[in-house]
């Protein structure tokens, strides 16, 4: 029968299975926030919108709510993983809960890891003194969670890089055209923004964008 499991046999007793079930819900929006895919997505966006120069479109609801699908979408796998190796059989009553816990985070764990550069990761185990390890799962989840959100934000950084770089060519060619026509009273920003929202639109950037942040966790 389905329910969850006896928790005498499971190493903890209810009050604290409920302490810790409300402990993980409590950190459970950092964990969306520098866990997984999201940071990435919603700084590449914002900087989309940034460069197009439209500061309430798309509104910021908008972005996030397209981060939040897009992380669901790349954290499937993961997600999956862990209900197979880790709620299933604790459900079952066959692990106990740190073990359960264990192999939750292992496939995180994994994912962070596969996206983390080693030179982050050999920043935290310098700080922390310990010596580098010799495979994945000898990496404590304290040195992999910050090494993957610093690793993150230098992507996403380099990737906004290069969605901006497009956006500035326009801004500074339409400068430049005002400024030879003697046109220096008019705002470049009037002219600049229906010209690159056109040329986002022409080369179909969202369908773009959404495809490279996508592949980048492939």
């Amino acid at each position: 029968m389905g329910g969850l499991p006896d928790m005498s046999k499971l190493g903890l007793s209810p009050q604290l299975s409920v302490l810790l079930l409300l402990t993980l819900l409590s950190l459970l929006p950092a964990i969306i926030l520098t866990m997984t895919s999201f940071t990435r997505f919603i700084i590449v966006l914002s900087f989309v919108r940034q460069g197009i120069g439209s500061q309430q479109s798309p509104p910021t609801q908008v972005l996030v709510g397209l981060a939040l699908f897009l992380t669901m979408f790349t954290m499937a796998p993961v997600a999956e993983k862990v209900m197979s190796d880790a709620y299933e059989p604790f459900q079952r009553g066959e692990i106990s809960q740190m073990e359960a816990i264990d192999r939750g985070l292992a496939p995180i764990k994994s994912f962070m890891l596969r996206q983390t550069r080693e030179a982050d990761l050999a920043l935290f185990y310098d700080i922390s003194g310990h010596p580098l390890p010799k495979t994945e799962g000898e990496v404590p989840i304290r040195i992999a969670a910050p090494a993957f959100v610093v690793s993150e934000l230098t992507t996403a950084f380099e990737m906004g890089v290069l969605v901006l770089l497009p956006f500035l060519v326009i801004d500074l060619a339409v400068s430049s055209g005002l400024m030879s026509m003697g046109m220096m009273m008019v705002p470049p920003s009037q002219i600049s923004l229906p010209l690159k929202l056109l040329v986002f639109v022409l080369v179909d950037g969202w369908h773009m964008l959404v495809h490279s942040l996508v592949r980048s966790f492939s």
